[in-house]
């Protein structure tokens, strides 16, 4: 499954690329994020958990950032295990434009659903990425915003 979007952030490119690589930030934007602990400046794990129709999961996992080349790109990818629910991996290319007084943040993310989640039904499963991914995109604009604005 692929999605692909843009959000418009009131905040300038490099506040928004230092937030995206920020383990907090990330924590409070992340629907259902419980913890996300920095491993280093490129690894970090993370616990989630989702609900997807009938089935909910807690996932822990890895994510990696790689092709870093502040404050214009990044690629994030990661992998997921949520025990009987099943698994889940996937990537994001970001790309950040300078728009104005703020930043346009691109983004192409591709994701891999395996075991019970999978079973679920292409359509289940695709307008729940969206919301979630939209959900994600929304508050980080706004926790950027806000802090931006203080």
């Amino acid at each position: 499954m692929e999605l692909i979007g843009e959000q418009k952030i009131n905040a300038s490119r490099e506040v928004v690329f230092a937030a995206l690589n920020d383990a907090e930030v990330l924590a409070e934007a992340i629907p259902g994020c419980e913890e996300i602990e920095k491993i280093s400046d490129t690894e970090l794990t993370a616990t989630v958990v989702l609900k997807v129709g009938p089935v909910k999961a807690r996932f822990k996992g890895a994510v990696e950032l790689s092709n870093l080349n502040p404050p214009e790109s990044y690629t994030i990818s990661g992998e997921g295990k949520g025990g009987i629910a099943g698994n889940a991996s996937g990537g994001a290319d970001v790309v950040l434009v300078e728009d104005g007084d703020g930043t346009l943040l691109q983004y192409n993310v591709s994701v891999k659903i395996m075991g019970k989640f999978a079973q679920l039904g292409s359509r289940l499963i695709d307008s729940t990425a969206k919301k979630l991914s939209a959900k994600f995109f929304e508050k980080f604009a706004e926790i950027i915003e806000s802090k931006s604005a203080s």
